[in-house]
């Protein structure tokens, strides 16, 4: 599949994408106000990322690994635990 984008360009994150809605309904004058908001809220996307990446890998080596654990329940425990590190960066 072709694409129009430049080698190398970079585009909004899930996480940035959730800010700039945000940013949009809520704050529209700030929203206004940003220089560049495809550079802005890429940028800050990437900056929650690499929390949440952070802070899931210390949670993950808090919680260890359960002895016995099967393979549905750590997938569910995992998924639970990224779940609470993206409520802690991404607060409502």
């Amino acid at each position: 599949m072709a694409r129009n984008r430049e080698e190398g360009a970079r585009h909004v994150n899930q996480y940035g994408a959730i800010a700039q809605q945000h940013s949009k309904r809520w704050r529209p004058a700030t929203y206004a106000a940003i220089g560049d908001p495809g550079n802005y809220f890429t940028k800050l996307g990437e900056q929650a990322a690499g929390e949440i990446t952070r802070l899931w890998a210390q949670m993950r080596a808090q919680d260890g690994n359960p002895p016995g654990e099967d393979y549905l329940t750590r997938v569910a425990r995992l998924n639970a635990t990224r779940k609470r590190t993206e409520e802690i960066v991404l607060p409502a």
